[in-house]
């Protein structure tokens, strides 16, 4: 299952990246070889692709400990020192996404109630928008709660510390 979620997120994420690029690409062979190629609103496109492309990521970046965590500090600490700090961290992290995911929900429901639309002519619902937030912020959630069990429940320090330390 953990396949098929990291591969279902890599393939939107190089689908959405891709698609930001066309459109990006269109944009600038109609502002400069052939305006038959210009969008009007590719600029807005290629934000509304690009921000879903990177709150997808996020969750990525916590599955290879690419995101926010303190690696000089656990260099420093025996196998059994990293474990808790790590757990520290995802726990201090679980609180954080589940805040985000609090406040994105509450920014995407209020713009869909009020049916909120870019202001622009392609007058895109904001509501869609806004879900990248909320979306990015359950992933990373999950990722952490999952990451959170692992270090507490099934630790092995042969395959889940940052380096192992003669102390």
């Amino acid at each position: 299952m953990m396949k098929v979620w990291n591969r279902l997120e890599l393939l939107l994420i190089g689908v959405l990246g891709a698609a930001a690029l066309t459109v990006g690409t269109f944009q600038v062979i109609g502002r400069y070889v052939n305006k038959n190629f210009a969008f009007i609103n590719g600029e807005e496109v290629v934000v509304y692709l690009t921000v879903w492309a990177v709150f997808l990521a996020s969750s990525q970046l916590v599955r290879t400990d690419g995101h926010v965590r303190p690696d000089v500090v656990l260099r420093l600490l025996p196998p059994q020192g990293q474990r808790w700090v790590e757990a520290f961290n995802c726990c201090v992290a679980i609180l954080f996404c589940g805040g985000l995911a609090y406040f994105g929900f509450q920014v995407a429901d209020v713009a869909r109630s009020l049916d909120e639309r870019s202001i622009t002519g392609l007058e895109f619902p904001m509501w869609i928008y806004y879900s990248a937030i909320l979306t990015g912020a359950v992933l990373m959630l999950l990722r952490y709660l999952i990451k959170l069990y692992l270090l507490v429940f099934r630790f092995d320090p042969a395959t889940m510390v940052i380096a192992v330390h003669d102390h």
